[in-house]
């Protein structure tokens, strides 16, 4: 495809962008009937392009942020992505963040912003003393929702930076996914570009 993918403030995203990321993350190997193999594809491109248009918009926020200009990073070099951050994040956030170096300085910066009260860090800790067993409780097999005595629990003090970095990550990625819901809401995607979830094209999924 040629021209451009989308368009971010009026300015054209250009479809060259997303055929190298395309390339660069090429499609699962699997046996599959020509009607479905062309959905598939259909489906990357679309998936491809919500990347795209994520590290465009990045790029913007941290502009208009001050935040230093990010190296540029060649599409070959995608970062791998674990199943687990899939899971926890949604595929497109997952691998925009992997990809775009701008969007990762932006989830920086808003994890820098965070305030976690030390109420929540507190209580994230009295909730979860499973997490938190020492060796020696993990080596006796101690319950950690029975009877859980001081000397099983990693102290607070010994954890708690450690706590609060995890919540404070947890709520800057929340801010991620706000911030990325309002950026893109005025996004124009090219036909055969839309979100792979947008209903109004009829092999639509709505997965993440």
């Amino acid at each position: 495809m040629s021209g451009h993918a989308a368009l971010v403030g009026g300015e054209a995203v250009s479809a060259g962008r997303v055929d190298a990321l395309l390339a660069a993350v090429p499609a699962r190997d699997r046996v599959v009937r020509t009607e479905a193999l062309a959905r598939a594809e259909r489906q990357r491109r679309r998936w491809a392009t919500q990347i795209v248009v994520a590290d465009e918009l990045a790029r913007r926020a941290c502009a208009e942020r001050g935040l230093a200009p990010p190296v540029e990073v060649s599409p070959a070099r995608v970062l791998a992505v674990s199943g687990t951050e899939v899971a926890d994040l949604g595929s497109i956030v997952a691998v925009a963040l992997a990809h775009s170096p701008a969007a990762r300085a932006l989830l920086a910066a808003l994890e820098a912003e965070q305030q976690v009260p030390e109420r929540a860090v507190r209580d994230y800790y009295d909730r979860n003393r499973d997490r938190f067993l020492t060796r020696e409780a993990l080596r006796l097999g101690v319950d950690p929702y029975g009877d859980v005595g001081p000397a099983d629990v990693l102290p607070y003090p010994e954890v708690r930076d450690e706590v609060a970095r995890e919540l404070r990550r947890g709520v800057a990625r929340q801010a991620f996914f706000d911030w990325l819901d309002r950026a893109r809401a005025g996004v124009e995607y090219a036909a055969g570009h839309e979100h792979p979830g947008d209903p109004s094209h009829p092999d639509h999924e709505h997965r993440h």
